[in-house]
């Protein structure tokens, strides 16, 4: 999977901007502080890359890792195995300075927009405290970009909005602060934790295009974490789901939506509401079960004891590689193996 061809038709085959290999990010549990007694594998082994100005959803249930994966990417979490290469550079090796640049490239915007923003801070502040983290210590410059912001993310005119407080603010005008704050130091690379959750419902197109917007007006690659499939056939360019920690298929947006080969993306569409009256009888075919504790994740398959089409003697003992499918689309699952 080399190649990404965007909605313009531009092939964007050797501008990576981010390529993540074996990609493990594990967290010791240990007993009375001392013993240790396990590992939770929030991500275990993961393998992509994301190219200039495209936008890739990560998908899947609660506690599957996407959050992890996203910290991860972040620095926040520093991995337990494999590489992060940003921009040709290794964030492994990445010393106290390095990673301080780092996060410079990259823009995070957190699910609960409250609780992202301190409440004892006008917008004003809030706005400034990047740009002096990062170095800026021209107040006129300050301002200018402060303004341009707001005005970026539609908050309009500027001086309404300074001297507010969160509180002060609606639920979608906090969500735009965490935005502005995001894009003000012009990252490369936009990571939205599910951005609009948190939000009414007839405020979350409006986040949702003023994302897809800014991403396409600057050429910024964004990584959309959410479990909502229903949101990503408007917003994203290719998908990836993760089940327990891992990636099990992955194809541009349209074809997976269309024709998943995964039976855990299948069942991830078949639980999406649907309108249609018509169908109100139909019986869904939905997997059985939690998502496996990652501490002891199952042998085989990681899906194959939800799996309603596990193959006995196989996928309960052999992890399945990921098979190419089409060009860009490939699924771990051994239905999918050549005959």
């Amino acid at each position: 999977m080399s190649e990404f061809a965007t909605g313009d038709g531009v092939n964007t085959k050797d501008a990576t901007l981010l390529s993540v290999r074996q990609l493990r990010t594990w967290f010791e549990l240990r007993r009375w502080g001392l013993l240790k007694v396990g590992d939770v594998r929030a991500v275990d082994g993961l393998d992509f890359e994301m190219r200039r100005g495209e936008a890739v959803a990560f998908v899947g249930e609660s506690g599957c890792g996407k959050s992890s994966l996203a910290r991860t990417l972040l620095g926040l979490y520093r991995p337990t195995a494999g590489s992060i290469w940003i921009e040709g550079e290794d964030m492994a090796g990445f010393d106290r300075h390095q990673l301080h640049l780092y996060r410079r490239k990259i823009g995070y915007v957190q699910q609960d927009p409250y609780a992202a923003l301190p409440p004892f801070m006008q917008v004003r502040r809030i706005l400034r405290e990047p740009l002096i983290v990062h170095g800026n210590r021209d107040r006129e410059d300050q301002e200018r970009k402060i303004r341009a912001a707001l005005r970026e993310v539609r908050l309009e005119p500027p001086e309404t909005y300074l001297t507010k407080f969160p509180h002060m603010l609606s639920g979608g005008q906090q969500q735009r602060v965490v935005i502005a704050r995001a894009l003000i130091l012009k990252p490369a690379l936009i990571i939205a934790d599910e951005p609009v959750s948190m939000l009414d419902a007839s405020v979350r197109v409006e986040i949702l295009n003023l994302l897809r917007q800014i991403q396409q007006q600057r050429n910024l690659t964004l990584a959309f974490i959410t479990h909502d499939l229903s949101t990503v056939r408007y917003f994203a360019n290719r998908i990836m789901v993760m089940y327990a920690g891992q990636i099990v298929e992955r194809a541009p947006v349209d074809t997976l939506l269309d024709q998943p080969r995964h039976p855990y993306t299948q069942a991830l569409l078949e639980a999406l509401p649907d309108p249609d009256p018509d169908n109100a009888q139909k019986i869904r075919r939905l997997p059985k079960g939690e998502p496996p504790s990652l501490v002891s994740p199952p042998s085989g398959c990681r899906f194959h004891p939800r799996c309603p089409h596990a193959i006995k003697g196989l996928c309960e003992i052999k992890p399945p590689p990921e098979f190419p499918i089409a060009p860009e689309h490939g699924a771990a699952c051994w239905l999918n193996q050549p005959s």
